[in-house]
């Protein structure tokens, strides 16, 4: 199927479905699909992101994975924007409204926030707002690591804030800050720009700069196992039940083995840990135990075993901040 026909496909979900949530405002297109060229072969492992406009008031909640006439949306909500100043100072929202990707707009103000955006994507004040949003996530998810919280929401505020460093860049070049692909897509901005021994300085502050392809394939495995016992299980009040879901599993971990599988092993390794993570949370929700000596073999692997390994990791994160944003700055436009 080609991307055009899985955007035909999430406009029909919208007219159909998506109208009919509370307070319902609009909706517009988000992710790689909208960045792809329209022609692209849609990929086995790809969900196509949908983002509804609602009153937060009304209760629409999120929606999240499943499927729709052979099509993995991803659907999610929020409140309107404000105003194209707020949107363009937000590095997901302008990522997305600056394309032409709208599905429905009833009252005619998303279009006119689309094309304000449109406008300014690409002026530089606007992108350096942008990165320093984007440098202050780093730094709001590393010193927010709980040592009381659960294993897995302390690997979460460690991974994010770090793996927060390639948006910084990608935003900088005004590429799509995908999630799973991050650092696929960081190396290939900075391959561009003759610079990837600044990837290489992302993957080591990750820890896994000196992982192997065996080593990579054999936690694959190991979440492979983890997901599949845990992909049954229900836990609607959990933010990410459908993402750890039957339905999901090309996505999560196909997408990984299909990273592997094209020589970026390493790249593969941020939603590697974040698969595992999310898995090991919702099993604990629904009551259920076992498969964290697999999570913490990875986190070994990784140097980030213990909190004072993740803390001595967070600090190297922060320490190179002055050096991601000197070459953040190299990538902007002038």
């Amino acid at each position: 199927m080609q991307v055009e026909r899985a955007r035909e496909i999430a406009r029909q979900w919208v007219l159909d479905e998506g109208t009919k949530l509370p307070g319902f405002g609009g909706a517009f297109l988000t992710g790689s699909v909208l960045w792809a060229d329209p022609g692209d072969e849609l990929a086995p492992h790809s969900d196509v992101d949908v983002m509804v406009v609602t009153d937060p008031e009304a209760g629409a909640g999120h929606i999240g994975k499943f499927r729709y006439e052979g099509v993995l949306l991803e659907v999610s909500t929020m409140a309107e924007p404000r105003s194209v100043h707020d949107a363009l100072s937000d590095y997901h929202l302008a990522g997305s409204l600056h394309l032409p990707g709208l599905l429905a707009d009833p009252t005619g103000r998303l279009a006119e926030i689309q094309r304000g955006v449109a406008r300014g994507f690409a002026e530089r004040p606007w992108v350096l707002a942008r990165c320093t949003a984007a440098m202050d996530r780093v730094r709001a998810w590393l010193n927010g690591i709980d040592e009381s919280a659960p294993l897995p929401a302390q690997v979460t505020s460690w991974l994010f804030g770090t793996g927060v460093t390639a948006h910084v860049l990608l935003v900088a070049g005004l590429r799509n800050p995908t999630v799973r692909r991050r650092y696929a897509a960081a190396r290939e901005l900075l391959a561009a720009h003759g610079r990837l021994d600044q990837h290489e300085s992302l993957l080591d502050l990750l820890g896994c700069a000196h992982l192997s392809r065996s080593q990579v394939e054999r936690h694959l495995a190991a979440l492979e196992q983890v997901f599949d016992a845990t992909a049954p299980l229900r836990v609607p009040g959990y933010r990410f039940d459908t993402d750890i879901s039957p339905v999901a599993r090309p996505a999560a971990v196909g997408g990984t083995r299909e990273l592997i599988g094209s020589g970026l092993h390493r790249e593969a390794v941020f939603w590697l840990v974040a698969t595992y993570a999310r898995c090991l949370d919702k099993r604990a929700l629904a009551g259920e135990r076992g498969y964290e000596d697999g999570f913490r073999e990875l986190l070994a692997d990784l140097g980030a075993a213990t909190h004072a390994d993740r803390r001595r990791r967070a600090g190297r994160v922060l320490a190179e901040l002055p050096e991601l944003w000197r070459t953040a700055t190299a990538l902007m436009p002038s």
